[in-house]
C-alpha cells in the first residue's frame, strides 16, 4: 500500500488590520501595531486513492505581491501538477482561503485545479453569492468563473464525501464553517479553518471579535482540541508560521495540553 503523505504548502505570511487589507511581510517580522500576523498553509494529503488540498490559499486576488505559482511551485515540490488533485475541501468562504481554485496567469480566468471536485457547504456558498455585490469586481468575477466552470459539490454536517474524509460543520468563524476530519487507519488529521487556525488558540481561552459568533468559535475550538487529543489527530493550523502541522500529546488541569510539532 502506498504511504499516506500530508504536507503545508506555505504562500506567505500576512500582516492583517481591521481593514481585512493583506499585507505581505516577512515571515519572521511582527505585523503592524493592532494587526493579526497570518500565514497561508494549504494542506496536501496524497493517499492510494486521492490527491486533496485541504483549502487553496490566496490565489492572486489578495494583494499585487500574491500569485498562484505560490501553490503550483509547492505541489511541483512534493512531484504533484494541479492536474493530479482529485478532491479540494474548502473549510470556508473567506478568499484567503479558497481564491486559488482559479486563476488569470493566462489573462483570463481558468481553473487552477481541472480536474478535481470542490467541496463545500451548499449554505455557505448560497451566502457567499448572495453577498456578491459588496464585493470588489475581481471577487464577483471568481466567483461567477466558478460558478459556471468548477465542479462544485455541496457537502453537509456529517457528510462523508470520499472515505476518509467526514465533514462537521461548527460555525463560530463563519456561519457555514466547516471542520475536516481525515482519518485512514492510523492517518489521522484535523483542519478548522480559523477556528483552530494557530498554535496560539491552544490553551487560550478567547472570543475573537472578527468570529461570526465568537462564543459559538470558542466552544467548537475547545471540543476539537478535545477530539484531537482523546482521538490522535494531527491538527492543520492553516494560519500557523512555523509549525502548521501539531499533536496535543499530554494535558493538565493547570498547564493545559502539551503540543508536539509534527
Amino acid at each position: 500500500m502506498k504511504d499516506i503523505t500530508v504536507s503545508a504548502l506555505y504562500e506567505g505570511t500576512f500582516s492583517v488590520g481591521i481593514d481585512k487589507i493583506f499585507n505581505k511581510i516577512d515571515r519572521n517580522d511582527p505585523p503592524a501595531k493592532g494587526a493579526l500576523k497570518l500565514s497561508m498553509n494549504p494542506f496536501l494529503i496524497q493517499d492510494p486513492e486521492h490527491t486533496i488540498l485541504f483549502d487553496v490559499g490566496t490565489g492572486d486576488l489578495l494583494s499585487e505581491k500574491t500569485s498562484i505559482d505560490s501553490i503550483l511551485n509547492n505541489l511541483s515540490k512534493h512531484s504533484i501538477t494541479e492536474h493530479d488533485i482529485t478532491d479540494i475541501f474548502i473549510s470556508h468562504l473567506h478568499f484567503d482561503h479558497f481564491a486559488g481554485l482559479a486563476n488569470r496567469k493566462s489573462g483570463y480566468w481558468d481553473l487552477t485545479f481541472p480536474n478535481a471536485v470542490v467541496w463545500v457547504s451548499e449554505g455557505g456558498w448560497g451566502k457567499l453569492n448572495d453577498s456578491l455585490d459588496d464585493k470588489p469586481d475581481d471577487y464577483q468575477e471568481l466567483v461567477h468563473f466558478l460558478n459556471m466552470r468548477a465542479d462544485v459539490q455541496f457537502v453537509e454536517d456529517g457528510s462523508n464525501p470520499i472515505p476518509p474524509v467526514t465533514i462537521e460543520k461548527i460555525g463560530g468563524h463563519t456561519e457555514h464553517h466547516l471542520a475536516l476530519l481525515y482519518k485512514n487507519g492510523d492517518h489521522r488529521y484535523l483542519m478548522a479553518g480559523d477556528v483552530l487556525g494557530r498554535r496560539s488558540a491552544v490553551n487560550n481561552n478567547f472570543l475573537a471579535k472578527f468570529d461570526y459568533n465568537p462564543k459559538q468559535s470558542m466552544e467548537a475550538r475547545n471540543r476539537l482540541m478535545e477530539l484531537a487529543y482523546n482521538e490522535k489527530y494531527t491538527i492543520m493550523a492553516y494560519h500557523e508560521t512555523d509549525y502548521p502541522l501539531f499533536k496535543l500529546v499530554e494535558f493538565s488541569s493547570k498547564e493545559g495540553y502539551t503540543i508536539e510539532n509534527v
